[in-house]
């Protein structure tokens, strides 16, 4: 090998070096994962320190078959205080009539309905929650995607990862136990590639914030401008860390993964999704373009077994078998860390969904750079590079300057933010209104 040119040594070692430091994630994410997921939550604690009040933002939109079940088990749990606001943009709404049933069928839960949004913005989400948000009266406001489940502690183990040098805690994106091979489709990129870098972004303290289960400081968003400050970006979860961060205050993970349990599963749909991330995080972080396909199992195992045979003369198809199936029984390992029980599948199963995980990853992510245009729903969007969104075929009503934070009468410290102020005991009796914006 020593005819080739000397830049070829050079990037044989710099794929080399990734390809090393690739395998660190892997590492970080296991051992991270098995330290810190499925923690038991500590009991409640005795009435002279109440734990404190939480707003809980429901936005819906339409229903699915586990739709109503998934919303009912935000009116089971185990927390004393705390208020339910569900927010449905369109009075035509299906998801209205499922809302005023569970209000009925649990009176004793303090739950309002809002019905309209606002228009704040580009984002559908922020719209809609945004009449929910002004009308929280907690200091703790909790944002949950229609398609959560909610075990009994887990607004429990939130609040009590919220110290007072935290304003933002938010669950790590899974998927609850379904058939079908579009399931185990999700659950795999679930368990895997997205806790792969969900887990070791917290330990690197690198923004990975999704915010379908998040629990925040009140005081801090308003400070920041409120939710309205967020609607100008389709991808509010990350710019909401960001500012969070900026403000000196940190983030973590909770203990319990976010279970999504969607009653729609169909491996179109959730390429779909797939594919409208990696268009938001070209657009967030251009880096993305070049690191993202090198991430790839097969990508990267192709290049280091290049690399190996340049630099050490192996064998670079025994190289390539051997990581391939290393990575694989990482993945193995981290799912069952994050599953923290049987698997709902086989492992040949498991093998399949993985293989169309690993095969079907790097033709997502270039579908994504060839049509930048952003589909959800009904509504197509564009992005600036920085992730400001306007939507096509509309006037573009977000402002075009960089996000500020806006000035508050009076933000707390991080340790008076943390003082629990005398709470109300459980409300028993609370009133059900319907509001109309």
């Amino acid at each position: 090998m020593s005819h080739l040119p000397v830049p070829l040594y050079g990037f044989a070692a710099f794929f080399m070096i990734f390809w090393f430091g690739t395998w660190m994630v892997h590492l970080i994410a296991i051992c991270y994962g098995k330290y810190k997921l499925h923690k038991k939550s500590c009991k409640l604690p005795p009435e002279s320190s109440p734990l404190p009040g939480v707003s809980i933002l429901k936005p819906l939109m339409g229903v699915d078959p586990n739709l109503q079940h998934n919303l009912e088990t935000f009116f089971t749990m185990d927390y004393p205080v705390y208020e339910l606001l569900f927010c449905v943009e369109d009075k035509d709404d299906p998801a209205i009539k499922l809302v005023e049933g569970l209000l009925e069928k649990y009176p004793r839960i303090d739950a309002r309905l809002f019905v309209g949004g606002s228009d704040v913005g580009v984002n559908p989400k922020i719209n809609n929650i945004h009449p929910g948000y002004m009308a929280a009266k907690y200091d703790f406001v909790m944002i949950s995607d229609s398609g959560i489940k909610m075990k009994n502690d887990t607004l429990l183990d939130m609040v009590q990862n919220m110290s007072d040098k935290h304003a933002l805690v938010h669950q790590m994106p899974f998927t609850c136990d379904r058939e079908g091979f579009a399931a185990i489709f999700e659950k795999v990129f679930f368990g895997t590639v997205q806790s792969r870098i969900y887990l070791s972004a917290d330990v690197l303290g690198i923004n990975c914030h999704t915010g379908m289960s998040c629990l925040l400081r009140k005081a801090v968003i308003d400070q920041l401008g409120g939710l309205r400050a967020f609607g100008c970006y389709l991808a509010e979860d990350f710019f909401i860390a960001k500012g969070v961060t900026k403000l000196g205050w940190k983030m973590r993970i909770s203990n319990q993964p976010a279970l999504q349990n969607s009653g729609l599963c169909d491996i179109g749909s959730f390429q779909a999704r797939l594919i409208r991330w990696a268009k938001l995080r070209v657009a967030m972080v251009p880096t993305t373009i070049l690191l993202e396909p090198l991430s790839e199992c097969m990508i990267l195992g192709a290049f280091a077994a290049w690399s190996a045979s340049v630099l050490f003369n192996w064998d670079p198809l025994v190289f390539y078998m051997v990581h391939i199936l290393c990575w694989l029984l990482s993945d193995w390992l981290l799912l069952s860390i994050v599953q923290h029980g049987s698997m709902p599948f086989h492992k040949f199963e498991f093998v399949i969904g993985w293989l169309f995980r690993e095969l079907t990853g790097p033709y997502l992510f270039l579908h994504a750079l060839w049509d930048p245009a952003i589909r959800w729903r009904t509504r197509t969007f564009k992005l600036h590079w920085g992730g400001m969104a306007y939507e096509l075929n509309t006037p573009a009503d977000c402002p075009t300057a960089p996000l500020q934070p806006q000035p508050a009468p009076t933000l707390p410290t991080a340790s008076a933010a943390a003082e629990v102020t005398p709470a109300a005991t459980f409300c028993t009796g609370a009133k059900h209104r319907l509001l109309v914006s």
